[in-house]
């Protein structure tokens, strides 16, 4: 079997590289060379491979250089705690090459959803520990300019074939939840669907949930790792993926019960993101807003602290709102609405956010956002200061004045 499109002296040189030892090519380049789909990285667009050595990444890395053609150049760049590293090699007349080159691992998980322990292990374990059939089939490359070899011990010829996802064991989906998103990911990208096995394992693991647990009979708290790997599925979900077709099998599944129970029995979350998208906010603080709990939600997928902010103003806005009454509503003027408006920690931030969700107060908060925000007070500090005025608070209270003035011009028109 042939890799198209990869430079032979690409492969020559990485096969020769593992002096002697087994290297092969890994995950999504390969389930997509026998879907016959061209794999490249999504965000740089250049073709990129994933690959593991039975052996120190950084040793066969180092190596590599001196075993290209004249005229190429390689850089890498190693990161993580076993060593994976970053190559990027680029032959005359050719593309440019993206590289992750790992060594191989295996892994256990002594706690559910907690992060494993890993250790070096063989190409077998590597393959052993991966999320799904389809992405445990490997091309083993053969130093002796043979070519490749198909490696797939777990089957996953077959389930792509019958374009189905299918976790490699009874527990994967307890080792890691995070699972089941990548699941959405990848049905929505290739059309795929879970196995029945592994929809028994996604209800069986959902049946058990919460975010807080027992185990050997004590309550413990969700592990603080699974809600940052949560968050960064979620990120390449909306950041990478056709999102509402992703969401949607999600739902189907029922694993938006992973993130909070409103959002799997809501359909409100579609509309948010549709206009979130349009108006190009930020997704995933508006997915979170749709929650019934967001302030909890966004602290358990550890946000970053300015989006916790800004769902904390949300929440505080949304009770602020559900306190006035009818006629309160109707009675404030522009420059009042201004001024509450105003008076909200982060309404840059919060209002877009608000009327993605359709949240109450729609009308006063779309025309703030579109006209009010924008309205200026027709004279500057500057020239206030020259008519006479002197410097200090008054020149701010003069200003909020003079644009509360303007503001009321609009309540004639």
């Amino acid at each position: 079997m042939e890799i198209p499109d990869v430079p032979a002296e690409l492969m020559t040189a990485l096969a020769a590289a593992a002096n002697g030892r087994r290297l092969a090519l890994v995950g999504g380049a390969v389930r997509d060379l026998l879907l016959h789909h061209h794999h490249r990285d999504p965000w740089r667009g250049l073709p990129d491979l994933d690959l593991v050595f039975e052996g120190r990444a950084r040793e066969l890395v180092e190596r590599l250089p001196g075993l290209l053609p004249p005229g190429a150049h390689c850089a890498f760049r190693e990161h993580g705690s076993f060593g994976t590293v970053a190559v990027e090699v680029g032959l005359p007349q050719a593309e440019t090459w993206l590289l992750d080159v790992a060594s191989a691992r295996q892994e256990t998980y002594p706690i559910p959803a907690e992060n494993p322990c890993i250790s070096l292990g063989s190409l077998d374990d590597d393959l052993a520990r991966r999320d799904f059939s389809v992405n445990a089939i490997a091309l083993l490359l053969d130093s002796g300019g043979g070519g490749v070899q198909l490696l797939d011990p777990h089957h996953g010829q077959t389930d792509l074939a019958a374009r189905c996802l299918r976790f490699l064991h009874g527990n994967s989906l307890l080792d890691d939840p995070t699972r089941l998103l990548r699941a959405a990911r990848y049905a929505a990208r290739l059309g795929f669907e879970l196995d029945p096995a592994s929809r028994d394992q996604v209800a069986a693991v959902l049946q058990r949930w919460p975010w807080a647990w027992k185990l050997g009979g004590l309550p413990q708290q969700a592990p603080p790792a699974l809600g940052t790997r949560l968050r960064m599925e979620l990120e390449l979900l909306l950041e990478r993926e056709p999102w509402e077709k992703a969401l949607q099998r999600l739902q189907h599944w029922g694993g938006l019960a992973l993130l909070d129970p409103g959002l799997q029995c809501s359909r409100h979350w579609w509309l948010a993101l549709q206009r979130a998208s349009r108006w190009q906010l930020p997704l995933l603080p508006v997915l979170i807003a749709c929650a019934d709990d967001p302030v909890g939600l966004a602290g358990r997928l550890q946000l970053p602290h300015r989006q916790q902010r800004w769902l904390k103003s949300l929440v505080q806005l949304r009770h602020q709102a559900a306190q006035l009454t009818l006629d309160q509503r109707q009675a404030r003027t522009p420059a009042e609405w201004t001024e509450w408006i105003e008076r909200q920690p982060d309404p840059e931030h919060v209002v877009p956010m608000a009327l993605a969700c359709g949240d109450p107060l729609r009308r006063p908060l779309l025309r703030w956002w579109l006209r009010w925000r924008h309205v200026q007070p027709g004279t500057t500090a500057r020239e206030l200061l020259a008519s006479g005025l002197r410097p200090g608070p008054a020149v701010g209270a003069r200003l909020r004045e003079l644009r509360a003035e303007r503001l009321r011009e609009l309540e004639c028109r």
